[in-house]
């Protein structure tokens, strides 16, 4: 081999070795996430100005409100509007949803809201066929009308109760297979999914044009999970000190393209942990 040959095979070398680092000093998650009302909730029941104002100095701009906190729709928009924050979903109860489609949808649309979400489907444990089957009916028919009359999108929010086994597969999957995807989403909570025992990456690796939204949480080493759709608000960690392999789902969820990260941190002492979980999602590295 000639010098000049191998000056050009160790040039070659290193553009490949510099590549490799660029790569792996990649971030993971390079927004700031948004965050869902629910962790505020204390803050918020007692003054929304001021608790969009810690949100606001947080960097915080992407909100998912489930609740208006005494406001109207119109007033909480301009609470947002007047700190450059937005609403990108609203979160309803299923019977509202059901109920009062035309209600939540006006108010999605004043809020400026891209996506309408129930979280709890109403049933006696355990969930079951029938649970799923009336959820399927009822979430097909609002979504199509949030869809066609108002150009909103509708997503259910897992709670991890849907995981029984059903046929070759779960309900969940059932939910999936029935609910038509042209007028209804998802949105994967990742503590319960993992909570009875599913991979959320491997979830949104099976169903990747399904979930447009997610909720970041942990869960505390050592809990062991259930099917029952709940657990000690305590047992919510800072996001990266928990069971749940955050870089894996994010790397899944990026590549699924869901649009929406909120932070939902139910421990009682929120206030303490976010700021933490938010360091952590933006040190992630490739």
């Amino acid at each position: 081999m000639t010098m000049k040959n191998l000056s050009f095979l160790l040039l070659l070398m290193l553009i490949s070795m510099e590549s490799i680092l660029a790569q792996g000093n990649r971030p993971i998650f390079e927004e700031m996430p948004g965050m869902v009302s629910y962790t505020y909730r204390d803050s918020f029941s007692k003054d929304v100005s001021a608790t969009l104002d810690t949100l606001q100095a947080m960097g915080i701009k992407d909100m998912e409100f489930s609740n208006l906190f005494g406001k109207t729709a119109a007033e909480l928009r301009k609470l947002l509007d007047e700190r450059d924050m937005y609403c990108s979903s609203f979160g309803v109860g299923y019977a509202d949803l059901v109920n009062k489609t035309q209600e939540v949808a006006e108010n999605a649309k004043t809020l400026g809201a891209k996506f309408v979400r129930v979280a709890w489907i109403p049933h006696e444990a355990p969930f079951d066929l029938a649970d799923a089957e009336r959820a399927i009916a009822d979430f097909n028919k609002a979504g199509k009308i949030l869809e066609e009359e108002h150009d909103l999108t509708f997503c259910y929010h897992n709670h991890g109760y849907e995981f029984y086994p059903y046929e070759d597969g779960t309900l969940f999957d059932y939910l999936m297979d029935q609910t038509d995807p042209e007028y209804v989403s998802y949105e994967i909570d990742i503590l319960w999914t993992f909570f009875p025992g599913v991979d959320p990456a491997a979830l949104i690796n099976k169903y990747p044009d399904r979930f447009k939204l997610m909720h970041l949480k942990d869960l505390k080493k050592g809990v062991e999970g259930n099917m029952s759709g709940g657990t000690p608000k305590e047992n919510d960690v800072v996001l990266g000190t928990g069971q749940l392999d955050l870089p894996s789902i994010l790397k899944a969820a990026k590549e699924a393209g869901i649009e929406h990260f909120y932070i939902e941190d139910e421990s009682p002492v929120y206030y303490r942990q976010v700021p933490k979980s938010i360091d952590y999602l933006q040190g992630l590295k490739y």
